[in-house]
């Protein structure tokens, strides 16, 4: 009952069968009628991309929702299908002991095809074979065929649709590579390219390398403003395509180098910015491991959202695709691609869970910078790919921002580019003394000096306003003043950041407008679910005058993307104002202990964990923490606390409260 899954298309073929696009059946290359049934097509391809029989059962499951005979609507399907398929003494359709399978041995398939000749990598093939495959692709697996009230049958739909669209991509990608450039094969082998992954920055440039051969500067100028705005629209940096372009325009006078698609590093052009690769994930079962949907999809979900942060540049899709199948080593990789970081890792799955298993690597030295198994309790691939994810993203970031610090400061600091700038700024930033926040705010104007451009560092500096304007380390007003003008140039050098939103909401803030204030937070984590610092203010606000449950939830989200955050004291400490507020003094208490802990934890958390301690009846606890404050600042009372923060009526009474029994009440 198996097929046989031949990688060459047979000299005669009796039946074609065309699935990768509108689903056609050819006998002796003539279109033969098909059924008008939408649920016999997808049998159609579903069983010829079966890897064994299939149960009645599963199709029935799979088929009919609830009719009321499903056993009898599958026959009356499968005697449709013997008509388009069987002939006078060839059985194509076979059945036996409950389960249905498609004997396709002299038929030609393209999707079979394409999955054959592509197994053991798309490099590996011959230009003619990858002509032949590029060519078999007419649109996607069964195109305009959609799934109505059978989620399991419009999740393997959507899943084989997007397997043979990276497949595709890889195709084109690998045609575009090595077409030569100049000639008219090599400007349609970039259109594809572009066509095919219009994100794909290596086939952007292989394509204004095309119209800079042909001497088309004004349109290769159109073409970057258009390209620049669909990129700005996806949160997809741009600034290597520009700089590409720009480098090929100043090598006017030396065409053949620019026609030949060799860059020169262009880091002075645009600020530098962390570049990181991640490979395909590899599944691994029986004792193999290999590229399967749920690695596939994984992966491309890792790079969207490491793409939506905005903080790294991020190899596309179709790049790392590419050359996932060529053995390469974490060096050879970082050299292929121009990256400073490679991601790579497995995933393992059963009944009850999933395990991925992902590192971080340095391009240069192979050195690993970060590696960890993640698991979810889940085996639909959608939770298990968000929950995933969440964690995966935001350690990747978090090591690679801590890394990226960590080198910064072994410059001197007058060889420092934006991005080392910028760094360098947050390592100082992050220790939450007004002496250190004055020299972080002297690295941010560097950065934006060197590259104004670059939104983070406005946005940096916008914090180190906030946190003068906070702290009462400098005049409030001038001060909130400062930090709101640097935030709107954050947005303006980039407006899809979601750091610059982030600035701008906490400035808001400051001035009182809380609503403005959350909407502009909101924004951000819109721009980047996975931008933790935003959770963490949406909580921040909340906790004093807005929703409390709304506060512990943000709260919890932020720390379960960061949990080792340099700001893990606010995120805690914002969690135990929000259950002050729902009257669970005892749970207050406890997370603001934890908040208090933290090394770099600053005197008003200290005066979060006081207050929740004497509101749960611990007096002598509360003490301990007054005096820690009274170390830092020995006039401190509640009317700093209460002045600092923004809470309604009643719960400034009830701190007032707290502050009476240990000693914090004032004068």
């Amino acid at each position: 009952m198996e097929s046989d899954r031949s990688a060459s298309k047979p000299s005669v073929a009796a039946v074609e069968l065309r699935l990768l696009g509108p689903l056609r059946v050819l006998r002796a290359g003539v279109a033969a009628p098909l059924p008008p049934s939408r649920k016999i097509r997808l049998l159609v391809a579903y069983l010829a991309l079966a890897s064994h029989p299939v149960s009645r059962e599963r199709l029935c499951e799979l088929l009919w929702q609830a009719p009321n005979d499903p056993r009898g609507e599958l026959r009356w399907c499968l005697t449709k299908l013997r008509a388009l398929l069987d002939e006078p003494g060839r059985l194509r359709v076979i059945t036996d002991e409950g389960r249905v399978a498609l004997d396709l041995r002299d038929c030609d398939v393209d999707a079979l095809r394409v999955l054959s000749l592509s197994k053991n990598g798309i490099g590996q093939l011959s230009d003619d074979e990858l002509e032949s495959l590029s060519a078999a692709f007419t649109g996607d697996l069964l195109d305009g065929l959609d799934v109505n009230g059978s989620p399991d049958l419009q999740h393997w739909l959507t899943s084989r649709r997007s397997e043979f669209r990276l497949i595709q991509a890889e195709i084109v990608v690998e045609i575009g590579r090595r077409s030569t450039p100049g000639t008219s094969k090599g400007l349609a082998a970039a259109r594809n390219w572009l066509e095919c992954a219009p994100f794909d920055i290596e086939g952007n440039r292989r394509f204004l390398t095309e119209l800079f051969h042909r001497h088309m500067i004004e349109e290769g100028d159109r073409y970057v403003d258009a390209a620049a705005r669909s990129f700005a629209s996806e949160g997809i940096d741009f600034a290597p395509v520009r700089a590409a372009w720009a480098a090929m325009r100043v090598a006017s006078t030396a065409p053949a180098a620019a026609a030949s698609g060799v860059f020169a590093n262009t880091g002075n052009a645009v600020s530098r910015r962390a570049s990181i690769a991640v490979m395909p994930f590899t599944e691994f079962g029986r004792g193999t491991g290999r590229r399967s949907v749920l690695g596939n999809a994984l992966t491309h979900d890792i790079i969207s959202r490491l793409a939506r942060l905005r903080s790294l540049f991020v190899i596309a899709r179709g790049s790392v695709f590419a050359i996932a199948d060529e053995a390469l080593s974490v060096r050879e990789i970082g050299e292929r691609l121009a990256v400073d970081y490679i991601a790579n890792g497995y995933v393992q799955r059963s009944a009850d869970n999933t395990i991925v298993t992902v590192e971080v690597a340095e391009a240069a030295t192979s050195h690993v910078l970060w590696a960890d198994k993640l698991e979810a309790d889940a085996v639909a691939h959608l939770p298990v790919l968000d929950h995933l994810c969440d964690g995966i993203v935001s350690s990747i970031a978090a090591e690679i921002e801590t890394a990226e610090r960590n080198r910064a400061l072994l410059k001197p600091a007058d060889s420092l580019d934006a991005w080392e700038c910028f760094h360098r700024g947050l390592w100082h930033m992050y220790n939450f003394t007004a002496e250190e926040n004055a020299r972080a705010a002297d690295f941010f104007r560097q950065s934006a000096k060197l590259d104004p451009t670059f939104s983070r560092a406005y946005a940096g500096l916008s914090f180190t306003h906030w946190q003068n304007a906070f702290q009462r380390w400098e005049d409030r007003n001038a001060q909130t003043k400062q930090a709101l003008k640097a935030a709107g140039h954050s947005l303006q050098a980039d407006s899809l950041n979601p750091s610059a939103h982030w600035a701008m909401g906490r400035a808001l803030w400051l001035c009182g407008e809380a609503t403005e204030a959350v909407h502009a937070l909101e924004q951000s984590v819109e721009l980047s679910p996975n931008f933790a610092l935003g959770h963490y203010s949406v909580a921040f606000i909340h906790s004093q005058n807005g929703d409390p449950d709304a506060a512990i939830a943000s709260s919890d989200h932020s720390r379960l993307l960061s949990p080792c955050d340099p700001l893990l004291f606010g995120m805690l400490g914002a969690r135990a104002m929000a259950l002050v507020r729902l009257g669970r003094f005892e749970e207050a208490a406890e997370w603001g202990m934890r908040a208090a802990s933290r090394p770099n934890a600053h005197v008003h958390i200290l005066a979060i964990a006081a207050h929740c301690l004497a509101l749960a009846g611990d007096i002598d606890g509360a003490r301990s923490h007054v005096t820690r404050i009274r170390r830092q600042i020995p006039d401190y009372d509640v009317t700093h606390f209460l002045d600092t923060f923004r809470f309604d009526k009643d719960i400034q009474s009830l701190y007032r409260g707290a502050a009476r029994r240990i000693g914090l009440a004032g004068s």
